[in-house]
């Protein structure tokens, strides 16, 4: 038993998939941070336990204060809330069960956050565990997000292929999914990191006048990147509220472009945006469930 772990509940299935998530560094769209929480409030996952914090945290550094300390909210003086770091995990008892882990990206002691992480793992009887992320890049926003994939295991790579991914070649600084891959290859486990390209554009290079457009939240990611798990872990999740949120975005954007235009003609934010969908290659990645549907809706159709 690791000291570090509190469980309240502990699943009877064997071979039960993760999908985890952390606000980090790669989190570009919040991709890691909010899509795992997205999914634990649908499925109504419950909190089945969670990481202790308390050795993995500083309270401060100076000159970078805003980065470490917990957030409170004040009412009135009262202190309403306090927002400290956490690490918990959740189960979603639907027709597809499956766990969610959603933590915060340690800053101390990340060797035994990794104990920690693959001990909780071992309890519930992971069989595969999938860490989400984001990493920003000017891509066209109108476009299918490309996924870039990382994994433990060099058997995984024939099956991963398949999903429509590219197999990252980055050299740099590494996230907590890219150190977990690397200590997951050393305890033998199926671990895979998907990371969705979110848009962002400098417009500065422009004009001084604009500044950098990027996607906070990037439903669009988020989407593509829940197709993926839905076929590989059969989890049958609805994603026709993620498909809308994703057709408003894309909307949203485009006024947006249309009014800088029209403000800034002289600039040619139109044309900028253009020249990157040139050398784009949009991902093709299709379910065989969605070819089986369309291609039987194609089938009556003629009927």
């Amino acid at each position: 038993m690791d000291e570090l772990i509190e469980l309240h509940e502990k699943p009877v299935l064997d071979d039960l998939c993760l999908i985890a998530g952390w606000r980090q560094w790669a989190d570009a769209g919040s991709v890691s941070s909010e899509l795992p929480l997205y999914l634990a409030q649908k499925t109504e996952a419950r909190k089945i336990g969670e990481i202790r914090s308390d050795r993995f945290y500083l309270f401060q550094l100076p000159g970078a204060q805003a980065l470490f300390r917990p957030e409170i909210k004040l009412e009135e003086g009262y202190r309403a809330e306090l927002r400290a770091h956490r690490n918990e995990i959740f189960y979603a008892d639907t027709d597809a069960k499956f766990l969610i882990f959603v933590g915060d990206e340690p800053h101390l002691n990340v060797e035994r956050y990794a104990d920690a992480f693959f001990n909780l793992a071992k309890m519930l009887r992971v069989r595969r565990i999938a860490a989400l992320g984001g990493v920003y890049s000017a891509v066209p926003f109108e476009k299918e997000r490309q996924v870039t994939c990382t994994y433990s295991l060099k058997k995984m790579k024939e099956e991963l292929a398949q999903y429509a991914v590219n197999f990252s070649n980055y050299e740099g600084g590494v996230s907590i999914g890219s150190y977990l891959a690397d200590r997951a290859e050393k305890l033998g486990i199926e671990y895979f990191g998907f990371y969705a390209i979110v848009p962002m554009y400098d417009l500065s290079q422009l004009s001084p006048l604009l500044r950098e457009l990027m996607l906070e939240h990037d439903y669009k990611a988020w989407h593509d990147v829940m197709r993926r798990l839905n076929y590989m872990f059969r989890l049958g999740f609805d994603l026709s509220e993620l498909e809308r949120q994703s057709d408003d975005l894309i909307h949203s954007i485009q006024i947006k472009i249309d009014d800088l235009e029209k403000a800034m003609p002289q600039v040619g934010i139109r044309q900028h945006l253009a020249k990157l969908g040139e050398t784009f290659t949009e991902p093709s990645f299709t379910p065989l469930d969605d070819v089986w549907e369309k291609g039987l809706g194609d089938l009556f159709k003629d009927l």
